[in-house]
């Protein structure tokens, strides 16, 4: 497998959050965006990944330089000298293939799509080009997609509020062989010059992939990337939350002693019912040092567990498991940073793997956690210097 990633673009609506870097360099939980799209390249056997680059192209240059070796994959560029369009791009960069297939990714889009099937799916329907689309509800930012029974995308609609339906993730499969380039001028965009007269000749197939979805390009979905990027992991299938701060804001010096005091943290509830699609297991673990200092009793925590566990169920989340530590004592094995909390899930969930395994947390308790137990980490919030990952993720 050959992948294209379009890393040239100029970013324009992103510069109030992010200036003098490429959208792909963009830092999400002080990883370059780019880093989450080489990680879920791992899953698969790709040969070579050939980044297109031009605006601010030497963050982009220096960073693969550092980062090369610790992928299996080879890296080639192809520099625009001047913009080209996202067609130009991807024509150039196609040009440095060897083989006659690439796929192509935005490089400011994650889509948790599967490479293989829409190589298979563009393969079986024998058309030159396909494309992953994305099911979405309730959007207006989006042009929509009508596909055929047979596979086929019929149409692209023109962005418009719509209730539901399928939108371009973003995510090709070409054969370069095809022709589909020929008699373009050098710059041209890939949507109006290739897609859309390619749909009217009948020669596009679309994938329909439920997988998740974000596109950083304008500063709110940019925010909600780094507020949880957990959501852009791939490789694990056991989730661990921690809870104050994670899923319910702190109370500074006290404890949430009822529902009353829990205060949900912004945006958690959209990324837990997005998380339950991708992980079979959620669990919380979680330090209560108010029940040990008898500030509440064991029965009021539960209850608010109980409701909080309803409420998450109610926006589509799930929260599969809750372990809590009421101790006081640091010493006591349970209470994090120490392990105990973890070897009890393994205690009761043998399927469960360490080297699958995703910690998120807010505090360096929480990623000393994640180390003593041997699981990878993420810090919630963009900013923060602790966003690190535990086994040098």
């Amino acid at each position: 497998m050959e992948v294209i990633i379009l890393a040239g673009g100029l970013g324009t609506r992103l510069r109030s959050v992010v200036s003098e870097l490429p959208k792909c360099m963009a830092p999400v939980a002080g990883k370059p965006f780019l880093w989450y799209l080489l990680e879920q390249l791992r899953a698969y056997k790709v040969d070579r990944v050939i980044l297109s680059v031009g605006y601010l192209r030497e963050a982009v240059q220096d960073w693969v330089a550092v980062h090369a070796g610790e992928y299996p994959f080879e890296f080639r560029f192809a520099v625009e000298e001047e913009p080209l369009g996202t067609g130009g791009g991807i024509r150039l960069a196609a040009s440095m293939a060897e083989g006659s297939e690439v796929v192509v990714l935005n490089g400011d889009t994650f889509f948790d799509a599967d490479l293989d099937a829409l190589l298979k799916a563009r393969r079986d329907s024998g058309k030159p080009l396909a494309l992953a689309l994305k099911p979405m509800r309730d959007f207006d930012r989006y042009g929509t997609v009508e596909l055929g029974p047979d596979g086929t995308i019929k149409a692209f609609r023109e962005k418009q509020h719509c209730a539901e339906g399928l939108i371009n993730g973003g995510v090709y499969a070409i054969d370069r062989s095809s022709g589909i380039f020929g008699g373009l001028p050098q710059k041209f965009s890939f949507e109006t010059a290739v897609l859309e007269p390619e749909c009217v000749r009948g020669r596009l197939c679309g994938l329909v992939q439920d997988g998740f979805f974000i596109d950083i390009g304008i500063p709110e979905d940019y925010t909600r990337a780094c507020d949880w990027p957990f959501l852009l992991s791939k490789g694990y299938d056991t989730l661990l939350l921690d809870r104050d701060g994670v899923i319910n804001e702190l109370r500074p010096g006290d404890y949430v002693k009822s529902i009353e005091e829990f205060e949900w943290r912004a945006g958690v509830k959209d990324a837990l019912r997005a998380a339950a699609a991708k992980f079979p297991r959620i669990y919380v673990v979680t330090n209560q040092r108010g029940v040990g200092k008898g500030l509440m009793t064991r029965e009021a925590l539960d209850g608010i567990h109980s409701w909080m566990t309803s409420e998450i169920a109610a926006a589509g989340g799930r929260i599969d498991g809750i372990y809590v530590c009421t101790a006081v004592s640091d010493s006591d094995p349970c209470r994090k940073p120490n392990r105990g909390l973890f070897d009890l899930i393994l205690r009761d969930h043998p399927e469960v793997v360490p080297s699958r395994t995703l910690m998120v947390g807010d505090s360096p308790s929480d990623r000393q956690f994640a180390v003593n137990s041997g699981i990878a980490f993420r810090m919630i919030g963009g900013s923060s210097s602790a966003n690190v990952t535990a086994r040098g993720l």
